[in-house]
């Protein structure tokens, strides 16, 4: 779901740099409004009119609406055309979606070479989404050579601007020696930042590092505690992991371990 503030840029950038966008902004204003109020399908009319007046973030808001079936059906060859019309005008969220739909062939063949050019052009604007995205497609190897040490270039950009999946990507880079020089407890540190914020393949990998004393010096109390809350978030591999540690734990050790979990979940949702 596209937000507020991130439309908002886009009415400060393009009312100020091209004048003849004031005429639209009190139909783009009506449509961020609607949106707002879950009325979509006053959004999808109001965004439409300024999108055809060549507004690159009614053509974005279009895009996005046609792409989740927001105000009206599904319609993923018009969510196509919309993004594709805002991405040529520079919109990074449009060139990010596109991106996407080109790696995943959402509406469009499948086509990694594609995915990759438009994921760049948002990465290059800054937009921490696609440089994690774009980390992705250069550590596996698809639509460019695999190059582990510009998928780290890229993860740690957007792990830079707090990105919790690039945080969790960097510390396994680093975990593993991928682009970057083997560094266990700089791993351990990229993972914190991305299970403090929720992130359950980063709060099991740090359960790990706790439990076997990598990065961080052992602790089974706080390796059992992140794993609880990965499980409790809906990570399943954090129950066996759990069940494996239990007997090398004594009952007031787990008894800490799950108050620490209840403690950091009633904290963090």
């Amino acid at each position: 779901m596209f937000t507020r503030w991130i439309i908002q840029i886009f009415i400060i950038f393009l009312f100020t740099a091209v004048p003849v966008l004031n005429l639209a902004r009190a139909d783009y204003e009506k449509g961020l409004k609607a949106y707002d109020q879950g009325d979509y399908e006053t959004a999808l009319k109001e965004f439409m009119i300024d999108a055809y007046r060549g507004h690159a973030a009614a053509q974005f808001n279009l895009g996005y609406m046609y792409r989740w079936g927001e105000g009206g059906p599904q319609d993923l060859t018009k969510a196509i055309h919309w993004l594709r019309l805002a991405a040529d005008q520079g919109d990074a969220y449009a060139q990010f979606h596109l991106g996407i739909m080109y790696a995943v062939g959402e509406g469009v063949p499948k086509n990694d070479t594609e995915g990759v050019r438009w994921l760049r052009l948002a990465a290059d604007q800054g937009y921490p989404d696609a440089q994690n995205n774009l980390g992705i497609m250069y550590s596996d190897g698809r639509g460019v050579p695999q190059d582990y040490i510009e998928a780290a270039r890229w993860y740690s950009r957007a792990a830079a601007y707090g990105l919790p999946g690039a945080q969790y990507n960097l510390g396994r880079m680093y975990d593993n020696g991928w682009g970057v020089a083997q560094d266990t407890a700089e791993a351990a540190r990229w993972y914190r930042r991305a299970a403090d914020q929720g992130n359950p393949p980063a709060q099991l990998a740090l359960g790990g590092m706790y439990a076997n004393g990598e990065g961080v010096p052992e602790n089974n109390v706080l390796a059992y505690m992140w794993w609880s809350v990965a499980e409790t978030l809906g990570y399943k591999g954090a129950l066996e992991n759990m069940g494996l540690l239990r007997p090398f734990m004594t009952f007031d050790q787990i008894s800490e371990a799950e108050r620490l979990a209840q403690e950091w979940l009633a904290e963090h949702q």
